[in-house]
């Protein structure tokens, strides 16, 4: 049998038996929820399931790249080990197979979008397979077949008839490159300004897909509207608990809710209404300033040259800065009767609160630096309740504090202000959202067609269900919309009159498919609706769901809204899709993220499945990014040809099959592996994985060449070995399967399962580790080449009760006094005053032992590593009255080498 690992000599033949076994295929019968809860052995019967692991389906793009890799990595690691536990698994895998890059690359090589969507397609699949992910391969979606955008048209009906559905003109984002629309969340703006609204100059941002600056244009737009669900999506977020609070806080940001008031200035145009989160502040306002495409300023640019022209000049700036226009107009303050200036601020955003602020210099630091650039006066309205001096004018003070000069508010705490202002005829209370609803309208050919028809007489027209979907016509190359130059297709009979009628030439944002996609893997041959509901309600939520943080906001909080959605529609009892959300870091070479425009990408064949798969898991914690290195690819090769070389030399050894001391040790450390490892499976710490399965190879190699292995501990070893790295290293674990003689392929066994107790195997693995420690210093220290004997001796069975009384003391009870109160820890005297005073110095910080028997036959089982490392006779006993003994501490035996 060859002792070298060839992945590429039998990955088609694992390929083969996984799929003829039906390893990865998740019977539509499958219910129940997992329990997530961490197991060790084989999982009963009964066991809970099913699970639904899930990684972010990829884009069609042609090929992986290693951040594919890593995110699939993890699922199917997770997916396998679940498997193996027990569980019924769900991992599917399909394609978001829409969208203008397909569009861009067809445009470019003189072909169709399909026709290149689906040779990258097949590209793909392949490169998956090759890798060794498992996935139940029955349950593929592709977003761009008919048969499942037929779902997105049925869907969008569904929100138009409960009036989530809105056609309005509106201010959008633009790009000229792209010729389509763009949500905001498909905006890049610079670090630091607002991505909310129509943005001035450089702040309007590029297209998230090519870079290009973004225009605003006006025009009629389809729009779903999540805003409804504004208030239920930001609450929700407290639930997520197994989210990354990352994630959660750029959704906050985004929803971006804010409880305040709205105080409305009159003009003579009639009422300015201004949001502000510090109504305290209302009697230190002097200006008021509105957004340049608020109403007020579109209103007073038809008669105001300066309006007219300031409007203008921000429009094309490249930034505006704190500029500002003061106009002719003035705004009555509601509580003072003061007349104020009213100013044109490009710093006053469309999009945020009302558009127009009332202008607080002293506790505002935007309103404190516009006062400070058109010289308006600053006036302090709130002191700091201590009395401390403020910076003012140099700075606002934007704490809470007391009022004064506030009429008759003086002396009142800021929360008491705020709600007693709120009494005044010229403020209520409000609550304002940065979220705006989702512009879902693209003005290109490779997207679900919106099936709406437009009659001059009946209107907008929703498409009839019997003749969904409306299919996308034949390609061909144009500029701007092809939709709209689709003549034939685009004119049809108007549903509901029969008159003569044209089709809606928008197709839908493809985030859009994204947005319940992982509901059709449930049910993708369901003909009566998007998927199933009763198989639905079973499998919600999404169990485990991976993929980048940069989708927070595009992709997380739109399938949260659908889920709301389809529940409010009576489709789902469920409203939050995913329990737990793990986002993986990236993967960098020479400092910058691997791609291929920086040209430092990898191939993820390149150094194969095993290897690649072994280092992208064992690099760093799935959320961290991590450097690509040769060294450390090498180490990930060397470590699978160990496994394998361990695997085989067995197959081939004769080994003994009667016991000795040492073996006992092995034992325990087979079963302490298992609960390590499960452990961190659970808690997705792959590379902790990668680090114990090396530890215990290491001591395998160890153990084998201390003397001839016992053939039932060392074979166990193997197969537990193996079971244990098939998750990460499938094809190498099937091989080692086979080569230790076991039928069927590993992937479908059971997870191994400990024989003994594990409940303190850490605490027994520092045990053995900080012992070794203190025999290696102290044969530095002395100087000791060559020990003859090493004493190992165990505390006296009183020293371990008198810890466990002061690690159950609380700690301001006398601890000397509780432990002397035990007679037979008493009767030690001086020796048990002395003991009892040093635990009490420690207190709280004593860590958990195991108890001295334990210790005992712990270091027995180890004795043959000390033997191993120094040459030396050793003994292991327990101390009695004798001056080691008094030396020695629990879990810290004395050591004596001579």
């Amino acid at each position: 049998m060859a002792r070298r690992y060839d992945h590429t000599r039998v990955q088609e033949y694992w390929q083969h038996v996984w799929e003829r076994e039906g390893v990865y295929d998740c019977p539509d019968d499958a219910v129940g929820t997992s329990s997530g809860e961490p197991s060790v052995g084989d999982a009963p019967e009964d066991a809970d399931g099913p699970t639904y692991v899930l990684g972010m389906f990829p884009y069609t793009s042609g090929s992986l790249h290693m951040g594919h890799i890593r995110n699939y990595a993890i699922t199917d690691a997770y997916a396998r080990y679940r498997r193996m536990d027990g569980d019924e698994v769900l991992h599917p895998m399909g394609w978001d197979a829409f969208g203008l890059p397909a569009e861009n690359a067809a445009y470019q090589r003189d072909t169709d979008p399909e026709s290149w969507t689906r040779s990258c397609i097949e590209r793909m699949r392949d490169d998956l397979e090759e890798m060794g992910f498992g996935y139940d391969w029955s349950r593929e979606i592709t977003t761009c077949d008919p048969a499942y955008y037929r779902w997105n048209q049925w869907l969008f009906t569904r929100f138009y008839d409960e009036g989530l559905v809105e056609y309005d003109a509106a201010t959008v984002n633009w790009c000229p490159d792209c010729e389509t629309v763009l949500a905001d969340a498909q905006v890049e703006r610079p670090e630091g300004t607002d991505r909310h609204g129509p943005g001035h100059g450089d702040d309007r941002g590029v297209c998230w897909r090519c870079g290009t600056d973004v225009e605003q244009r006006d025009l009629d737009q389809w729009f779903f509207t999540i805003t409804d669900y504004a208030d239920e999506l930001y609450d929700g977020l407290n639930d997520l608990d197994g989210w990354p609070e990352g994630v959660r806080d750029s959704q906050r940001n985004w929803i971006g809710r804010q409880e305040g008031a709205r105080v409305a200035f009159e003009t003579d145009t009639g009422p300015i209404e201004a949001f502000t989160t510090r109504l305290d502040t209302v009697y230190g306002a002097t200006y008021l300033a509105v957004s340049p495409g608020h109403d007020l300023a579109r209103e007073l640019a038809e008669d105001d040259d300066a309006v007219a022209d300031y409007v203008e000049s921000v429009a094309d700036a490249d930034d505006a800065g704190l500029s500002g226009v003061e106009t002719d107009l003035t705004a009555t303050h509601p509580y003072t009767g003061e007349e104020l200036p009213v100013y044109v601020a490009a710093y006053v955003l469309d999009d945020v609160g009302t558009g127009a602020v009332m202008g607080v210099p002293a506790h505002n630091e935007r309103d404190h630096a516009f006062a400070d650039e058109h010289d308006l006066p600053v006036e302090q309205v709130v002191e700091p309740v201590d009395g401390t001096e403020t910076n003012l004018p140099g700075k606002p003070y934007t704490e809470d504090g007391m009022l004064t000069d506030s009429g008759a508010y003086d002396g009142l705490a800021s929360t008491a202000a705020r709600d007693r202002l709120l009494d005044h005829d010229g403020a209520e209370a409000a609550t304002t959202y940065r979220l705006r609803d989702w512009l879902i309208s693209r003005q290109r050919y490779w997207g679900t067609p919106i099936p709406i028809v437009h009659c001059d007489d009946c209107g907008h027209v929703p498409v009839p269900d019997d003749e969904l979907p409306v299919e996308l016509p034949e390609y061909v190359q144009t500029t701007g919309n092809p939709l709209d130059a689709a003549e034939e297709w685009k004119h049809v009979d108007c549903p509901d009159c029969g008159a003569d009628a044209v089709r809606e030439t928008d197709t839908m944002d493809t985030f859009v498919d994204s947005s319940w996609y992982f509901l059709r893997y449930l049910s993708p041959d369901f003909e009566e609706a998007p998927f199933d509901q009763a198989t639905a309600d079973e499998w919600l939520p999404v169990d485990v769901y991976v993929g980048g943080e940069e989708h927070a906001v595009l992709h997380l909080l739109y399938i949260r809204f659908f889920t709301r959605a389809l529940a409010d529609l009576g489709l789902l009892d469920r409203r939050e899709p995913v329990d737990r959300l793990i986002n993986q870091g990236t993967v960098l070479h020479g400092g910058e993220k691997m791609s291929k425009s920086k040209g430092n990408d990898i191939a993820p064949h390149e150094y194969g499945a095993e290897t690649t798969r072994l280092f992208v898991l064992s690099a760093a914690h799935p959320a961290q990014d991590f450097e690509w290195t040769v060294k450390d690819v090498s180490t990930a090769y060397e470590f699978q040809q160990t496994l394998y070389g361990m695997a085989t030399a067995f197959a081939e050894g004769a080994d003994r099959t009667d016991t000795a001391d040492h073996d006992a040790y092995l034992e325990r450390e087979i079963d302490r592996t298992i609960a390590a490892v499960t452990e961190e499976y659970e808690r997705f710490r792959f590379h902790r994985v990668v680090s114990e399965l090396q530890r215990f190879a290491r001591l395998l190699r160890r153990y084998a060449s201390y003397e001839e292995p016992y053939r039932f501990a060392y074979g166990r070893a193997l197969r537990v070995l193996t079971k244990l790295v098939a998750p990460i290293a499938p094809y190498l674990a099937e091989e080692m399967w086979l080569a230790l003689d076991e039928d069927g392929p590993v992937a479908a066994a059971s997870w191994p399962e400990p024989l003994h107790e594990v409940d303190h195997y850490r605490i027994e693995r520092q045990l053995v580790r900080r012992t070794l420690d203190d025999v290696r210093e102290i044969t530095e220290v002395v100087d000791i080449d060559d020990p003859d004997t090493i004493e190992l001796v165990v505390a006296p069975a009183w020293k371990y009760d008198a810890y466990e009384i002061a690690r159950a003391a609380d700690p301001d009870d006398a601890i000397v006094g509780a432990i002397m109160d035990h007679g037979t820890i008493r009767d030690h005297g001086d020796d048990a005053a002395d003991y009892a005073a040093d635990l009490a110095e420690d207190g709280a910080g004593l860590e958990p032992i195991v108890d001295g028997e334990r210790e005992l036959s712990v270091l027995e089982q180890a004795r043959w590593l000390f033997e191993d490392e120094f040459g030396a006779d050793v003994a292991v006993r327990r101390g009695g009255d004798d001056d080691l003994a008094r030396k020695a501490r629990p879990n810290k035996p004395a050591i004596h080498i001579s």
